[in-house]
C-alpha cells in the first residue's frame, strides 16, 4: 500500500445547470484530475444545491481552480490536502472472445477497463455486460493456470 497526498477541490453551488455541471466535470477529467463528482447538498434558506468536487494532483491545482472559477458562478472554492491510501496496482492484458482488454489488478482485486469495454461492445454489437463478463472469466482462467 502506498501513501499519496492529493486535494479535494470543491466550491458548492445552487444556480448551476445541469449541462454546464457535466460539461464542467467532463473537462476536470480531461484536463487530467483524477476524480469528479457531485454531492446534492441543502444550502442556505433551503435551496437545493450540489457541492462540486474534484479530485486532483497538488501540481493541478492551479487549473482545477481556475476551471471551477471560469465555468461555474462561484465566486470561490476550497482546496482541502488530504492523504489516501492506495494499493499498488498494474495493468495486465486478457484475451477475450471480443479482442483484447485491459485489466486493473490489484492484490486479489480485478477490474476490466471500461473504455475498454465499451469499444469492444461497441465494435461486436454485444452488451457492455457481456464483454465485462468475458474479460473477467479470461483474468479468472488466466489467474488459475
Amino acid at each position: 500500500m502506498a501513501t499519496e497526498t492529493i486535494l479535494l477541490i470543491e466550491t458548492s453551488l445552487d444556480d448551476c445547470h445541469p449541462q454546464v455541471a457535466g460539461y464542467v466535470l467532463e473537462r476536470a477529467l480531461e484536463l487530467g484530475a483524477l476524480d469528479a463528482y457531485i454531492t446534492p447538498v441543502q444550502m442556505k434558506k433551503n435551496r437545493p444545491g450540489i457541492v462540486m468536487t474534484i479530485v486532483a494532483w497538488p501540481a493541478q491545482r492551479d487549473v482545477m481552480v481556475s476551471l471551477l472559477l471560469r465555468e461555474t458562478s462561484t465566486l470561490g472554492v476550497r482546496v482541502l490536502p488530504c492523504e489516501r491510501e492506495v494499493l499498488e496496482r498494474q495493468i495486465i492484458t486478457v484475451l477475450t472472445e471480443f479482442g483484447t482488454i485491459a485489466m486493473k489488478v490489484a492484490g486479489d482485486k480485478a477490474a476490466p477497463e471500461f473504455e475498454d469495454c465499451r469499444a469492444a461492445a461497441k465494435r461486436h454489437n454485444v452488451t457492455l455486460r457481456s464483454v465485462m463478463a468475458a474479460a473477467m472469466a479470461a483474468y479468472a482462467h488466466n489467474r488459475n493456470k
